[in-house]
């Protein structure tokens, strides 16, 4: 079989469908902007799947002195008073859902909630793999399909009237090995069609997908809450598996897959097509840059690296240290902010179990807001790690501001709420897309070789033991009261910002020492010979 033929089975068939109805191809650029549109979408489904719990949590764990019947954000107030006595059906009249409305129930919901991240981070080291060496089309849209079905499947168990334990931690399990195909996947295929220039502040815009989807998420959850907390599930459920048909239709994984040049072609192979990006835009059609260039290699020919190879690349292991301790702060918030606004009195008063899980998706605006700022300062600045490390050490008051002051009125929790967000998710979004791709195409790999999915796995996946972590110590430490949940938040930002020291280290020393010319006209470091870990520039 002939590469070209080969390598054509791997074009999605609605962009053959389109071709075939135009009569001709679109340009690089336009195929630029459908794939960040698609993935977009298809990890915003991602974290709208993964919302529901937290916004069911108060509904199987009520508090017995309150119970709420109030519409959802927008249709109603962001804030309500909550009302006592009156009967919400979910609640079964305030005595919540068994088995999680015992008095261990706080540490059931973190057992369920440890049960998925815990089977998310293990199966995100295998899922890297596997992205890097199956078609990244059909693996992300079979994991998104897999995770629709078992998120919609926790759901049912309210339907079903199911009160074993046992089926609530299997259906979590399932839907965190399927959710781990997601990452790895399509921040692999963002860095196969982008390149390192602006790099950071493309991903910092594209990775409000995550926000959107906790929003998203959130508002679906709280909307159909009233006709039964099952509800809350299956309705992301299908959201997740219907995006995962739009990514088999329509998302090309490499550039090749569709007849363009790759973004991080080795040097050597460089040579072979024009050196001027909008060259090949101009072209106009797939076939003539097919002709073109020696590139037309698709998803099947191109060789993985192993798991040990990747952790060698210089950065990695900081990187994934950092984001073990920057995750666990991120998704005890995610998790367990909707419960804590529940209970928490706020200018006098206590929010419904519905409007704690709409006013929670503010916490993501300003994560919004954070992955593109520290996106487009480490462009600017060139130095990834010293912007993640300066945002963590940010979040430390930023949270202790919130936690102290943020009861005081509506708009005093707002807005500390906001800014905490933008400074707890900002550093995890920068070393989850722009750090990832960035390792992932680093110099001191083949230039043939595949390792983004690999790079991002190993970095996420350890990021995610770390999200396990944090929502399970919560759900036994805030029975001790919620100020030493804080206080264990607050030192896991510390540690995230000091396992970056090394690399900030040699960030200022690069950026403190000029550069001199070499003997053959080159550029070289004045104190050190090092390079730089991750520079903007191959």
């Amino acid at each position: 079989m002939s590469r070209t033929s080969k390598t054509m089975r791997k074009t999605p068939p609605a962009i053959l469908l389109i071709r075939s109805i135009r009569g001709k191809d679109w340009s690089l650029k336009s195929y630029r902007y459908m794939v960040l549109l698609i993935t977009f979408i298809a990890y915003a489904s991602y974290h709208a799947s993964r919302k529901p719990s937290s916004i069911v949590k108060s509904v199987l764990y009520p508090d017995p002195m309150k119970t709420s019947e109030v519409n959802p954000w927008p249709v109603g107030n962001v804030f309500i008073k909550e009302e006592f006595g009156s009967f919400d059906r979910n609640r079964a009249k305030n005595k919540g859902w068994y088995p999680f409305n015992g008095t261990d129930g706080t540490s059931k919901l973190g057992e369920i909630d440890v049960a998925f991240l815990a089977c998310y981070s293990l199966g995100m080291y295998v899922a890297g793999h596997l992205g890097d060496t199956l078609d990244l089309r059909l693996f992300l849209a079979a994991g998104m399909i897999g995770s629709g079905i078992f998120v919609g499947l926790f759901g049912m168990g309210y339907f079903w009237n199911v009160h074993v334990f046992w089926f609530y931690l299997v259906m979590q399990m399932a839907a965190g090995l399927f959710q781990a195909t997601g990452w790895p996947s399509v921040v692999a295929v963002i860095g196969n069609w982008f390149g390192k220039r602006k790099r950071g502040l493309i991903m910092g815009v594209w990775n409000a997908h995550t926000s959107v989807g906790n929003i998203s998420g959130s508002l679906l959850a709280a909307a159909v809450l009233d006709y039964g907390w099952g509800w809350s599930f299956i309705v992301p459920g299908a959201l997740i598996a219907s995006s995962g048909i739009l990514v088999y239709l329509f998302l090309p994984a490499y550039p090749e897959d569709i007849g363009f040049g790759g973004a991080n072609a080795s040097p050597a192979k460089l040579d072979l097509v024009p050196h001027d990006e909008e060259a090949q835009i101009q072209r106009g059609t797939a076939v003539a840059v097919e002709k073109n260039s020696g590139l037309k290699q698709g998803s099947g020919s191109r060789k993985g690296v192993g798991l040990f190879e990747a952790f060698l690349i210089p950065g990695v292991i900081p990187f994934a240290l950092c984001l073990f301790f920057s995750k666990l702060v991120a998704y005890t918030f995610l998790y367990w902010l909707p419960f804590y606004l529940s209970q928490t009195e706020i200018g006098g008063e206590y929010v419904s179990v519905k409007s704690a899980g709409n006013l929670s998706t503010l916490f993501d605006v300003g994560g919004i807001f954070g992955g593109i700022l520290t996106g487009y300062i480490s462009d600017k600045l060139n130095a990834r790690a010293t912007t993640a490390a300066s945002f963590m050490f940010a979040a430390i008051p930023s949270m202790l501001l919130y936690r102290t002051y943020g009861n005081i009125s509506r708009t005093i929790n707002i807005l500390l709420m906001m800014i905490a967000g933008l400074f707890i998710n900002g550093p995890y979004a920068l070393i989850t897309t722009a750090v990832s791709a960035d390792l992932g195409t680093h110099s001191s790999l083949r230039g043939d070789s595949r390792a983004l999915a690999t790079v991002t796995a190993i970095i996420d996946g350890t990021g995610s033991v770390g999200a396990a972590l944090g929502p399970l110590l919560t759900g036994f430490i805030s029975t001790k009261g919620w100020d030493a949940v804080f206080i264990m938040l607050m030192v896991g930002a510390v540690i995230a910002a000091l396992l970056l020291s090394r690399l900030v280290i040699v960030e200022i020393t690069e950026k403190t020492h000029k550069p001199i010319p070499s003997s053959n006209g080159q550029q070289t470091l004045e104190a050190t010979g090092s390079q730089p870990l991750l520079s903007n520039q191959r």
